[in-house]
């Protein structure tokens, strides 16, 4: 199965994908992965990315679609994938249908001062990227990764003015894509207001999963 993951920045995308990644078995794509493997690994993608990074400049749609046209034809995406983080605009949903297909687009919807509120909340693991929330899903030790171990730290992308700026990017650009997909008969929607669990289990519901 090929599933694409829809909601705006803070929505509960990456912590619901490790749910279904457990379910259907499959590796979940996040761009932002893709670049920091692909730089660390110094691929002529990865090469080509990190000038534009270094330069303080977006990573042209091209680069970004390479890395993930180049990732699905990997072993461990035979099965499909979940896409976290992409694609982002109308543009790059058209450019993936030339080299694969998908069988539907999952949006979370969480409403703007909801994101605002869990977003100031949010910890993140500097080491292996695992995000936690002091409220809604706080690591074992407080501070402390569960998996790594590592001290959890505040994005800068999490401060509340940030996110309203990524908010409005986000409607501006990457909320059309799921109007692109409803036309496409793909598009799935879910209620990300709740525990952890319950939104989990209206997901798996909404795919047909066995929680």
């Amino acid at each position: 199965m090929k599933l694409i993951l829809l909601g705006a920045p803070g929505a509960g995308k990456g912590t619901q994908a490790d749910f279904i990644k457990a379910a259907l078995k499959v590796p979940v794509i996040s761009t932002g992965n893709l670049l920091r493997e692909a730089i660390a690994q110094g691929t002529e993608l990865g090469r080509q990315a990190k000038s534009y990074m270094d330069g303080g400049k977006l990573v042209p749609d091209d680069l970004i679609i390479g890395l993930v046209k180049e990732k699905l034809a990997s072993h461990d995406c035979e099965q499909g994938a979940i896409f976290d983080g992409f694609p982002r605009t109308v543009a790059q949903a058209e450019a993936m249908e030339s080299f694969t297909d998908v069988d539907a687009a999952l949006s979370i919807e969480v409403p703007d001062e909801a994101i605002v509120h869990r977003m100031a909340g949010r910890r993140t693991c500097p080491k292996c990227h695992a995000t936690y929330h002091v409220e809604g899903n706080p690591p074992k030790v407080e501070g402390v990764c569960d998996k790594c171990g590592e001290k959890l730290g505040i994005r800068h992308d999490d401060d509340p003015e940030v996110v309203l700026q990524r908010l409005e990017v986000y409607h501006a650009q990457t909320e059309p894509v799921k109007e692109h997909y409803a036309q496409l008969g793909k598009l799935r929607s879910v209620e990300g207001i709740g525990s952890v669990d319950e939104i989990r289990k209206r997901i798996f519901d909404t795919l047909g999963l066995n929680v």
